[in-house]
């Protein structure tokens, strides 16, 4: 049975209104990308980014009504203070938690603080005032509820090993002392400067591999220069690497009487806390014996040595030791030395490593407790913490992932630990400071050294080597950077790697073809990936997977897609058609430069040659408006511009059917 002929016309009618209809949507989604806004600028983004962390109420807080005000004042307030929003809310009964927890936390954080304190080549009240004055201050600024404030080894290890290289304490210990509180100013304003300008993106420079494997170097570092106390050396050098620090060791052996009681009383110690370490983890209801057990073998040594006068008989103890409350420091801060570059660029070194650790274990114990973390927020709280810290004899404080732990276990409810933590610390101060003085240094040493298990991450190393080789190599370097040369040079290493792989990723910037997905309309992927994935035939779509369109990668990216256009139409010859359109896929670039635009530019003429139709799909906001800019698309041809790799594929199709000789070059 035959068709009526105006049945047919009627359906070719149909068709050419739906052709019409599809070419009208078309055109209507390239007219929206065409005239999309403009990008803010940079001087509007630097001010909302401020804006969004120092006044999260902009609109409320510069109200004509005065209760609209009063309400942006209050909100602007909670946003610098926490304390006003969640103290609100807290109840008598989580007191008694945070009491314990606070309790607990300064049974660990006391002979610490004196440890670390000796780390740092400072005298023993410097550690205790750093866990005084910066918990009190993070107590009303900081988000975190578990986060412990106070000295660690790290930031210790990093201040003695760069700021020695300046001063010697042993010849000049008041201006070594100045410097290290310039350098915990210089850091304080870093930190609050990378919060108030929303920069928390500086801390993941440092990443996961090189801070696992920075860790562990520098443990191992502080651990050798622990046998200073250990075995009771008078005389040891200022170098970090581990070849110095083992030649001044053995030097010893032969330039000292050294006495065995230093290292019998280091050694019978660091077995017990270990020990008591080993019950704590066996049975979590035990979790306070390894929390106090430092504070119980400073307090049982300092009793055996003022008993038996064994500071007589060789074992070399702390002597000085002031107490009270923090004397002011103001008056200590140098800012017209002739150091004052190098001491702002150690400043800046601590304010990172101290943000990146602190920030580390904020988070991960915020995400136990289902909470989120604000990164500027936390920098600017740390910053306060660390300019008040340096105003008031503290050197550079920040969270402590074994005193967090123990904070956590404890059960913790608030910061309010921390205050219970700060305030029990300075009764210390006030009360027990003439105990403290007979305190053998082998303890702290023991102490210090229990500490360290827990900054070598084996298990993680590898586990790095296993995901990703480039990070292990990042991780390496920190490593062996810091365990035979120094701290910051195990440091720049790991950044060097880590900026070199963020250079080499944009100029090694993939592309991959692209098809569509079997019974789907305008799902593209890659046949690589998807083997089913079929190609539109004449039709060439190739998708640039970099972020980055720029000097660095266009020329690769040019010869790369030529290289497939080429490869493509060699491939099909006497079997298929050969490539009249090529559809560039730019929905990963999120950023072009000149050098981008001109790629496209040369790229387009290329294939003119090859009578090949150039076609860009999705660009981005700040990609489209920079061709705009360069009037990019008056060479390329508005018309093929669309806004999705399915507008692209039907419009050329639609020409391949109009007028199969044409592709409108």
């Amino acid at each position: 049975m035959c068709s009526h002929p105006n049945e047919s016309i009627s359906i070719e009618l149909q068709q050419l209104q739906l052709d019409a209809d599809d070419t009208t949507g078309r055109n209507q989604r390239t007219q929206w990308l065409m005239n999309s806004p403009e990008p803010p600028s940079f001087c509007n983004e630097l001010i909302n980014s401020v804006t969004e962390t120092v006044l999260p109420q902009k609109n409320n807080l510069f109200s004509s009504n005065s209760k609209q005000c009063r309400a942006g004042v209050f909100s602007f307030l909670q946003g610098l203070f926490p304390i006003l929003s969640w103290g609100r809310n807290y109840k008598a009964n989580m007191f008694k938690h945070d009491l314990l927890s606070g309790l607990t936390l300064a049974s660990l954080c006391i002979p610490q603080s004196i440890g670390y304190a000796n780390l740092a080549n400072l005298d023993p009240q410097y550690g205790l005032y750093t866990s005084v004055v910066p918990p009190l201050i993070y107590a009303v600024m900081g988000s975190s509820r578990e986060l412990a404030i106070g000295p660690v080894a790290v930031v210790s290890l990093l201040l003695s090993a760069m700021i020695t290289d300046i001063v010697d304490p042993a010849v000049d210990p008041t201006a070594y002392t100045s410097l290290v509180f310039t350098v915990t100013f210089f850091a304080g304003t870093f930190q609050a400067a990378f919060g108030l300008l929303r920069l928390g993106f500086l801390v993941d420079f440092l990443s996961h591999a090189a801070i696992v494997g920075f860790m562990g170097g520098a443990a191992i570092v502080i651990g050798l220069q622990q046998l200073k106390g250990l075995i009771g050396i008078t005389h040891f050098t200022n170098k970090t690497d581990v070849v110095s620090v083992l030649k001044a060791v053995f030097r010893s052996f032969h330039d000292e009487a050294l006495s065995p009681m230093n290292f019998i009383l280091g050694c019978s110690f660091l077995i017990f806390i270990l020990v008591t370490r080993f019950i704590g983890k066996r049975n979590k209801k035990l979790f306070w014996l390894p929390a106090i057990a430092p504070l119980v073998s400073v307090i049982v040594s300092t009793l055996m040595v003022y008993l038996t006068k064994a500071d007589q008989h060789g074992v070399k103890i702390v002597k000085h030791f002031k107490g009270g409350l923090n004397p002011s420091s103001v008056h200590q801060l140098q800012f017209n030395g002739p150091h004052l570059g190098e001491v702002a660029k150690i400043g800046l070194i601590c304010a990172l490593v101290a943000l990146t650790e602190a920030i580390a274990v904020g988070r991960s114990f915020a995400s136990m407790k289902g909470y989120h973390l604000d990164g500027n927020k936390e920098m600017v709280a740390m910053g306060f913490m660390n300019i008040v810290g340096s105003l008031t004899s503290c050197y550079t404080a920040t969270g402590s992932f074994s005193r967090t732990a123990v904070n956590f276990s404890a059960g913790c409810e608030s910061v309010v630990s921390n205050i219970v933590m700060a305030i029990t610390v300075f009764i210390s101060l006030e009360l027990l400071t003439k105990l403290l003085y007979y305190t053998p240094l082998a303890i702290l040493a023991s102490v210090i050294l229990s500490a360290l298990p827990g900054l070598i991450d084996i298990n993680e190393a590898y586990h790095i080597w296993k995901v990703d080789k480039m990070d292990f190599v990042v991780c390496i370097g920190a490593f062996f950077g810091v365990l035979f040369v120094s701290v910051e040079i195990g440091l720049l290493v790991a950044v060097g790697i880590s900026f070199a792989r963020i250079i080499l990723d944009p100029i090694r910037a993939s592309t991959e073809v692209q098809g569509r997905l079997p019974g789907t309309t305008d799902t593209f992927c890659d046949i690589t990936q998807y083997p089913g994935a079929t190609r539109t035939s004449g039709i060439l779509i190739i998708r640039i997977n970099s972020g980055s369109l720029c000097f660095a990668n266009a020329t690769s990216i040019r010869e790369r897609v030529l290289k497939l256009v080429t490869h493509t139409n060699g491939s099909e010859e006497n079997t298929k058609e050969n490539v009249h359109f090529l559809v560039l896929d730019v929905s990963n670039i999120m950023s072009m430069d000149t050098s981008g635009i001109v790629m496209l530019e040369e790229l387009h003429r290329e294939l003119v040659l090859q009578s090949i139709q150039l076609t860009i799909a999705n660009p981005r906001l700040r990609v489209i408006n920079k061709m705009k800019t360069a009037k990019c698309f008056d060479k390329l041809g508005k018309g093929w511009i669309f806004l999705t790799i399915g507008d692209a594929v039907d419009a050329c199709s639609s020409l391949k059917l109009s007028d199969p000789s044409s592709t409108n070059c």
